[in-house]
């Protein structure tokens, strides 16, 4: 197929060019930075330099690359993650799922383009009451940190605007991702001990390694009808379970524990929420209709073998 990538250099885009072109497509990739696209030739696509927030630019280059399929992972995650301040870590990633995505879906629908398949989140944003796993089924939280308000607003909008398209809108809700790249931040605050295991760490996360993440974009394609789907790993696993298993993962010391409440002194609500009250998702259902299976099945595994292995051994 003809596939355009708009946001190709993240850290699933990385993965995930290589893994369209080994599939035989015909892959136009879009990244920000110019000096980012002569890597994306020399990985065998074409490569435009493009600003998915600016309509017009947007719009030559999904007209010119006419892609029957056209796969949205643009981002702009910042180094200085602050749970305190959430939203304003995400701020420009919220005007990508906002603005962005209505300028895709916009060129996509001009140029004839058949599918628009976009990233979206499964974690935080699930609804915090009832079980410990949610589906797609389950309702989005509707009463999130206020932190985290405004971040949630634009997954919102972003699920909504390409689920309601006339296009086939496929949204993959990426766990929390692992991986070259999507590890390095975690990392260095475990080892400087800044990552507390706050209160019972009763919340329970969903993970999946990047090469996972392109795996299922690259099912996509051509599978699963439109709608929503939960691409994680498949153990949901609990803070206090997990963390520690990741800190001794990267020769880090244990975490270190604190109650909850001094957990909101310092980090604030969305970081008590974070550890103490998330819920994971299933993947049961794009297994099922995207005939996708993940190759780390376990974050253990994962985090042992995977932290910096862009693939399976």
């Amino acid at each position: 197929m003809r596939v355009l990538v708009a946001g190709a250099t993240g850290v699933v885009g990385r993965q995930l060019v290589p893994q369209l072109i080994a599939a035989g497509h015909q892959v136009t990739a879009t990244t920000r930075n110019s000096e980012k696209a002569a890597a994306l030739r020399a990985a065998g696509a074409e490569a435009a330099v493009v600003d998915g927030l600016d309509a017009m630019a947007v719009g030559e280059a999904v007209a010119k690359a006419k892609p029957e399929v056209v796969i949205h992972q643009m981002t702009a995650l910042s180094a200085n993650f602050d749970l305190r301040h959430f939203d304003r870590t995400f701020a420009v990633t919220n005007q990508l799922r906002t603005t962005g995505t209505d300028n895709l879906l916009a060129a996509a629908q001009a140029a004839g383009t058949r599918r628009l398949i976009a990233q979206s989140y499964s974690g935080w944003s699930n609804v915090r009451t009832g079980g410990s796993v949610m589906t797609e089924a389950d309702p989005l939280d509707p009463d999130p940190p206020k932190a985290m308000r405004s971040t949630l607003d634009a997954i919102r909008y972003l699920e909504h605007a390409v689920v309601s398209s006339p296009l086939e809108g496929v949204v993959l809700r990426y766990g929390s991702l692992y991986g070259p790249g999507a590890s390095d931040l975690m990392v260095d605050v475990l080892k400087r001990r800044q990552v507390p295991l706050i209160g019972d760490g009763g919340g329970i996360w969903s993970f999946l390694h990047t090469y996972d993440a392109a795996g299922a974009t690259v099912a996509a394609l051509d599978h699963g009808d439109p709608g929503v789907y939960n691409v994680v790993d498949d153990e949901p696993a609990r803070v206090s379970e997990w963390l520690p298993a990741l800190a001794a993962a990267v020769g880090a010391k244990p975490p270190l524990r604190v109650p909850t409440w001094i957990g909101r002194l310092l980090a604030g609500e969305a970081a008590v929420s974070v550890m103490t009250q998330v819920r994971g998702s299933s993947n049961a259902k794009a297994k099922r209709e995207l005939g996708w299976q993940p190759a780390w099945p376990s974050w253990r595994d994962g985090f042992a073998r995977g932290l910096y292995a862009a693939t399976p051994a």
